[in-house]
């Protein structure tokens, strides 16, 4: 399992400065359709082996590093690719709506592969998730016209290594990236216990039942579905740096309650309303990069944003897993509630922040 981990992680977080300038040189649209398709291939070849009876978990593993390569190029693209075809005033409803999308399958996926599982082999299920993965790239290519952004159809390119240089000097010059980005970076690490470690709390507390570790999974996935429907209903509020701080606030009382909480019951209900508030986070956040960040450096700015949350976790993991072995994980579930509450203050203290949340109209 650790193998897969790392497996699934460390190609996205090494990928993502290349993918970033990937996103900003070239056709966005082709990228998510290159990406998909190479999935795609590497899931039918991997079928092809399986039906054969060559079956070798280093296949598996080699299939995590793939998808993972897939998800390092398609993020930075896919975050600067909404701002092309959505209108500015959209993008909250837009980025809301994609996140319930994602909770929904993130809930019912696993259902349906477990349902296949008991009438068919998992051979089909790779087959099937190459026919779903065909049938995405086809509405790309034939349903959705996307025109290349300017400077992808720039024909003299300056060299990579200056246009990831330019990224990290955009960064730079901007004071709000980099303090968000170092917030980011902070808040990541001190959501590892609650992200990592509750399932291991339940089995501990409440017992190792699988039926237990379902429903928090179920709870935290409908969660984020209600969560998702909410901001795009609503919005937020019109500084973005007030909403983002509001649900920080919130997932860091989640963690400090979930920490503290005996019964199973009201434990599962806070993991419901922990996921509500995830979507109260991440839609403003995007939507505050995509609005802020000038179109041609989206994709370096989002190959950024996806190296910390993808590498902030795993690290915040290698200090406090050995730890959970020592100390309880309710004390640290406290004390990393306690810590992201204290700097989710920060997000409306700082007046960079405040300042890069306003809307245009305000400035």
């Amino acid at each position: 399992m650790t193998i897969g981990i790392l497996c699934g992680f460390v190609p996205t977080f090494l990928l993502s400065p290349f993918a970033g300038v990937w996103a900003d040189r070239y056709n966005r649209k082709i990228l998510i359709i290159l990406s998909d398709s190479a999935i795609a291939l590497a899931t039918l070849i991997l079928a092809i082996f399986f039906l054969s009876g060559y079956k070798s978990l280093w296949m598996l593993f080699l299939m995590y590093i793939i998808r993972s390569i897939g998800t390092g190029i398609q993020t930075p693209a896919v975050g600067a690719i909404l701002p092309q075809i959505v209108p500015e005033k959209q993008l909250t409803k837009v980025n809301g709506i994609n996140g319930s999308i994602q909770a929904f399958v993130m809930l019912v996926s696993p259902m349906i592969s477990a349902a296949l599982l008991s009438i068919t082999t998992l051979e089909m299920l790779f087959f099937i998730d190459v026919v779903t993965a065909a049938i995405a790239v086809a509405t790309l290519l034939f349903f959705l016209r996307i025109p290349p952004h300017e400077k992808a159809l720039e024909q003299g390119k300056v060299g990579y290594f200056d246009d990831f240089k330019k990224g990290l000097s955009y960064i730079k010059d901007h004071a709000f990236l980099k303090t968000l980005f170092t917030f980011f970076a902070i808040f990541f690490v001190l959501a590892a216990p609650v992200s990592f470690l509750t399932p291991l709390q339940v089995t501990r507390n409440f017992g190792g039942d699988v039926w237990r570790l379902s429903a928090i999974e179920i709870a935290f996935s409908v969660g984020m579905m209600i969560g998702g429907a909410v901001i795009a209903v609503w919005g937020g509020f019109k500084n973005r740096m007030h909403t983002m701080a509001l649900s920080s606030i919130f997932l860091a009382v989640c963690t400090l309650l979930l920490g503290i909480v005996p019964n199973f019951w009201i434990y599962l209900c806070i993991m419901g309303i922990a996921g509500v508030g995830m979507p109260l986070f991440n839609t403003p956040t995007t939507v505050l990069l995509q609005e802020k960040v000038e179109g041609d450096y989206l994709g370096r700015i989002f190959g950024v944003f996806s190296m910390i949350s993808t590498s902030m976790m795993p690290l915040g993991m290698l200090i406090f897993g050995p730890i959970s072995d020592l100390i309880d994980i309710e004390l640290l579930l406290i004390g990393t509630g306690i810590a992201m509450l204290m700097i989710s203050f920060f997000l409306v203290g700082n007046k960079v922040l405040v300042e890069a949340g306003k809307p245009k109209e305000e400035k």
